[in-house]
């Protein structure tokens, strides 16, 4: 498996959006659900509508899920931008029942397959420009990598995505160098 690394540029993750958009409101959905959850995406894709909102559509408060390759319970709200971009995409989907897939495949109606995620995420991507290696998993990793940037406490980040050590967590949200250089150079005691 490659190794792939978060989406370090806002302005390349506004313009992944901005394609999927324009392509179709599934991708752009689980993209945004994917870079605001931290989940994986065996975990996305085979969500189904009844995990996000009840069969009277109203939003769940919370989402409640058991990780495909853990086993482990995922219990999480759900952010602005998330419920906004899959408000947009459920409304293309008036008559979908509780049990559908969230993001089906539009040939099978079967949950979206990850090699049609990958495909999909990687165009986009370069599309925009982005150089580094990516991959669905990017999704999980940027997640971690804005939280961390905006302050959020290392260890909070490692207990979200299940990691062992703060150290793995530093590598897998692929803190580089130059961001570790910058902290020597701003303190300036």
């Amino acid at each position: 498996m490659n190794m792939v690394e978060p989406l370090r540029d806002k302005k390349h993750i506004d313009a992944i959006r901005k394609i999927l958009v324009a392509q179709n409101l599934r991708d752009a959905a689980w993209f945004t659900l994917g870079i605001n959850s931290g989940l994986r995406i065996d975990d996305l894709l085979h969500m189904t509508v009844g995990d996000v909102r009840t069969s009277s559509h109203q939003w769940r408060e919370r989402l409640h899920i058991t990780e495909r390759k853990t086993g482990k319970a995922k219990d999480f709200p759900l952010s602005a931008s998330a419920k906004k971009m899959l408000a947009a995409y459920l409304s293309t989907r008036p008559n979908a029942q509780a049990t559908d897939p969230l993001f089906p495949s539009r040939k099978h109606g079967r949950p979206l397959q990850r090699g049609q995620a990958w495909q999909i995420l990687r165009d986009a991507a370069q599309a925009v420009g982005v150089t580094d290696p990516i991959g669905t998993h990017s999704m999980r990793k940027t997640f971690g990598y804005w939280a961390f940037r905006s302050g959020v406490d290392l260890t909070i980040i490692q207990q979200i995505l299940n990691h062992s050590s703060p150290g793995t967590t530093l590598a897998y949200i692929g803190i580089r160098r130059e961001e570790r250089d910058a902290v020597y150079l701003g303190l300036n005691l």
